[in-house]
């Protein structure tokens, strides 16, 4: 079992290792409690925030990540907001995984906000990770939502219960699956976040799923 200290050195660790962090690892703050840790600091880009939030999910005994690091865009960085919807509008028609048709988009000092319907999860969260990268950015908000489609919940709780034993990151027997007409509510007890999290990326995966209510517990360790 490890201590708050241990999964704190852990989780520096992890972001000094991260490529996209090495020149600033140092100026993220990591503070724990109870498998609870939060990021604090300042990055320059938008994208930095997230990857090092990644990177401290990654870690064995993080139960939830809470980042507070700021994103400060430097002068020589800075775009007007103009410039960024033009920038998001240019990266989702060159996104062969989203229709830019379907996607609208507002930006707001900065905030990036995605609107509209599609087909697929997989096309709401590729428009997002179109977004992330560019320069300027301050935040995303995705607000896209999927289109209505008729299910069979006993033969999706078969193709996601199917998956997850195909899946080798995840303990297919340790976690529960119910189906409720769109959404997916899944329970049981893991031994990561990481875990859980993938739990949930491939419910998602499923036409017709419109909600998964994530309940799956992280194994809990004694802390120090």
């Amino acid at each position: 079992m490890k201590t708050n200290e241990e999964i704190r050195k852990d989780v520096m660790e992890e972001i000094k290792s991260t490529p996209e962090l090495f020149s600033i690892a140092t100026e993220i703050g990591v503070a724990t409690k109870d498998g609870i840790v939060t990021l604090s600091g300042k990055v320059d880009t938008y994208r930095k925030k997230l990857v090092a939030g990644e990177a401290a999910q990654k870690v064995k005994g993080v139960k939830v990540v809470a980042s507070d690091i700021e994103v400060r865009i430097p002068g020589s960085l800075k775009k007007t907001d103009t410039e960024i919807a033009d920038a998001v509008k240019h990266a989702l028609r060159w996104n062969s995984a989203v229709n830019d048709d379907k996607v609208e988009v507002k930006v707001d000092d900065g905030w990036v906000y995605l609107s509209g319907e599609v087909n697929w999860v997989f096309e709401k969260d590729s428009a997002q990770r179109s977004v992330e990268w560019l320069s300027g950015v301050t935040g995303v908000v995705n607000n896209i939502k999927l289109a209505t489609k008729k299910i069979d919940t006993k033969d999706l709780k078969t193709k996601i219960s199917a998956a997850y034993h195909r899946n080798a990151a995840i303990d297919a027997n340790a976690i529960r699956i119910e189906v409720s007409d769109h959404t997916v509510t899944l329970r049981g007890t893991v031994d990561s976040w990481a875990e859980k999290s993938e739990a949930e990326r491939v419910a998602w995966s499923y036409p017709g799923v419109e909600n998964v209510d994530n309940r799956i517990v992280i194994e809990t360790a004694m802390f120090a």
